[in-house]
């Protein structure tokens, strides 16, 4: 063997990994369809038949506690707990698995566990929460599937809370892990940790215009930068940024005031030590770190000498007990800008009595300053902000209620409705932000279905009303938080019903005829029933004129909601500002037509089959916004045929632009423009992978098959909600 061939790794480098990546390098402006395919069950280790409702009810619930709270004060030699009590990290490690979430998009939360995987596990702000999490490890191993990592890492947190005097104001488990990294959120456009805010606003001085759907200021942070915007201490400023975020998590000012101030009330920062010299996050270390990151090589390396924040110390006298320390310090000393160890700006008291100083986590005998961040300050500085703390400062009782109820929001708010709570410490009060529904006590045979089908269809409304109506309600679903839907009619409410893509006139009208259909039924059947049936029943009458007989699926139950049941402020983050499907946008915008047809099939739920043959059913079955004909190639309109995918991969066309978004199709003998098309019609002709779809469904032996796929597709839309 000669010396050239010793060693010759015999594996293809990069041919699993680099090679993927650079088909985007290659091609950075082509259409990546990765969104609507990940989290695909290859990837799930407990298989298809796995069922975690069935698995949580068999847990030992009490015993589950019993064991998180031994853990609370089972201090481990290798991350040993401040002052004996882990609580302060698993708060801050179950707070920061739901901060991340966002009312926008609905997206981040904890309702994944997605802080496991990267880019998460590896943020700047959660610098040592992989020690947390691998503190759970032993409970996680006893109790296995019947637990979630997501249900766990909250559930942690609050039991923290109740072991250190809080009553907690409940508990839901539901959530159900993923197992790679989340690739559909935007987490922001810059190329480093921690850039200035510059990037993510257009006008820095206008900090309402922090980028949707973001709601940290920061690449790398939870909500804010705790030394002041930029790292510039100023608590009005940062009282802007504050009110901003958590915003756009949901919170109004006291909920705000309470989860700071409770958050702070418990445990402490870190950072006695230089942060510049730790070393990788966990997702870029090397095999030896057991998947840790942010190894400390000075002193001990945690316990006194552990670095996170860069700031150090305590906010409270007592940090392992649930009190009105917070604001008692807060107001009863002045506060001045001081440096921490590693070099972070802090607010420390001036003349502060020793007794009121915390004792050192880690060192005996030993008492420190308590401190406060440039946010804590801003519940000081910020007028309507004090207003709420000096009400919490008077009444302990009542700070106590607000944070345990917002704590419960804070950790819930992605979980959806209560339909999907699981557990014995589940609150019986409904509350607005869970989006309320009635029950309904009736049930519909398959004979009175067939006749309110054959009522909608002999109303007066023609099948396209019938079918956006329904499409209207149900396309507001979003599986990141598991909100909108068709359940619930709250299209017939504000603010729905005034939305511009919902058409409001068009609704009306449909609307108007449903609620007097209703009024003569013998069963007080719902709108929301009545609106999904009557969309359903024109899509099958649309397949039996195209020739294939089917029963569109229908199950009954949806109830209606009432004004008093909706939080209109918040729905208004639902709105649709555009809808591929029925080839509209209320604007332009930077992100592409196609991507942003992307995104809204992701929150969906759909695969790119599925939103392949649902864009070329609504095209035939003439669903556009406003009736306009692009992408409407058929000459049949209202009948559920493939044309759309025939006419849409015919050589006999061609495709000639006529604005940067909208292009006529031209017959290549005569060139005469035979149909016009825009950019969300036409990416199913050039994307490679969307073509490949659309090839199949243009087949002369595929007529029934994208039928009964619209079909299927269809149903999935209008059910989504039934969870």
């Amino acid at each position: 063997m000669s010396n050239s061939n010793m060693g010759k790794c015999p594996v293809n480098h990069g041919a699993n990994t680099e090679t993927i990546n650079n088909v985007m390098e290659w091609w950075p402006k082509a259409l990546n369809l990765d969104i609507l395919h990940q989290h695909d069950t290859k990837t799930n280790p407990l298989g298809d038949d796995f069922d975690y409702k069935k698995a949580f009810n068999t847990l030992d619930y009490d015993g589950l506690k019993d064991d998180l709270t031994t853990l609370m004060t089972d201090s481990q030699d290798w991350w040993p707990a401040d002052w004996g009590h882990y609580g302060g990290l698993m708060i801050r490690m179950a707070w920061h698995a739901a901060g991340t979430y966002r009312v926008a998009d609905g997206r981040g939360g904890s309702n994944t566990g997605n802080q496991r995987f990267a880019p998460l596990n590896s943020w700047p702000d959660n610098v040592n929460l992989d020690k947390a999490r691998r503190l759970l490890w032993p409970i996680k191993k006893k109790y296995g599937n019947k637990i979630s990592w997501a249900d766990l890492i909250i559930l942690a947190g609050t039991i923290a809370y109740e072991s250190m005097g809080l009553k907690t104001f409940g508990f839901a488990a539901g959530r159900e892990d993923i197992w790679h990294p989340e690739k559909d959120i935007y987490w922001g456009s810059e190329k480093e940790w921690l850039a200035e805010t510059k990037n993510r606003y257009d006008n820095e001085t206008d900090r309402q215009t922090l980028e949707n759907p973001l709601a940290a200021v920061q690449m790398g942070l939870i909500y804010v930068n705790p030394e002041g915007v930029d790292g510039n201490p100023d608590p009005l400023k940062t009282a802007n940024d504050v009110r901003m975020t958590f915003k756009r998590m949901a919170m109004n000012d006291e909920e705000t005031v309470a989860l700071t101030a409770g958050g702070h009330t418990i445990g402490k920062a870190h950072g006695n030590g230089d942060a510049s010299i730790l070393g990788e996050m966990p997702e870029g270390g090397g095999l030896h770190e057991q998947g840790f990151g942010w190894h400390n090589p000075t002193g001990k390396g945690n316990a006194e000498d552990t670095v996170s924040s860069g700031i150090e110390g305590a906010w409270t006298t007592n940090p392992t007990q649930w009190d009105n320390g917070y604001f008692e310090l807060l107001f009863k000393y002045e506060w001045e800008l001081k440096k921490s160890p590693a070099g972070a700006w802090q607010w420390e008291p001036i003349n502060i009595n020793e007794e009121d100083k915390p004792i050192d986590a880690h060192v005996a005998g030993h008492r420190n300053n308590p401190i406060m961040t440039d946010a804590d300050m801003a519940m000081i500085k910020d007028p309507e902000y004090r207003k709420i703390s000096e009400r919490f400062y008077k009444d302990p009782a009542y700070f106590s209620e607000v944070f345990a109820r917002a704590w419960f929001k804070l950790t819930h708010r992605d979980l959806g409705p209560k339909s999907r709570y699981l557990g014995s410490d589940v609150p019986t009060e409904d509350l607005l932000w869970q989006d309320p529904i009635p029950t309904v006590d009736y049930t519909l045979s398959e004979s009175e279905i067939d006749a309110l089908k054959q009522q909608l269809l002999n109303c007066g409304l023609s099948k396209s009303e019938l079918i956006t109506t329904a499409w209207d309600s149900a396309r507001t679903f979003r599986g990141s938080d598991y909100r909108g839907g068709a359940n619930g009619a709250r299209i017939r409410l504000a603010p729905q019903k005034d939305w511009v893509g919902n058409e409001p006139d068009r609704l009306q009208k449909v609307l108007k005829v449903l609620t007097e259909i209703q009024s003569t039924l013998a069963k007080k059947v719902s709108i929301a029933d009545l609106i999904v049936l009557g969309g359903s029943a024109a899509v099958e009458q649309a397949a039996n004129d195209a020739g294939v007989k089917l029963i569109v699926p229908f199950t009954p139950g949806r109830g209606d909601a009432t004004n008093e049941m909706t939080d209109a402020e918040s729905f208004a983050e639902l709105e649709p500002v555009h809808d591929g499907f029925r080839n509209w946008q209320k604007k332009d915008y930077v992100v592409s037509p196609e991507e942003l047809l992307l995104d809204r099939s992701q929150l969906m739920g759909l695969t790119a089959p599925e939103m392949t043959v649902l864009v070329g059913g609504m095209r035939v079955l003439g669903t556009n916004y406003g009736n306009t004909n692009h992408g409407v190639f058929t000459d049949k309109v209202g009948v559920l045929s493939n044309d759309f995918f025939v006419n849409l991969t015919d050589m006999n066309y061609s495709w000639k632009p006529v604005s940067e978004s909208l292009y006529n199709i031209v017959n290549r003998k005569n060139g005469e423009t035979k149909w016009t098309a825009t950019r969300v019609d036409l990416v199913f002709g050039s994307n490679s992978v969307l073509r490949a779809y659309s090839e199949v469904y243009a087949q002369d032996d595929n007529k029934e098959k994208f039928v009964r796929d619209f079909v299927k597709a269809w149903v999935k839309v209008m059910n989504a909600d039934r969870l």
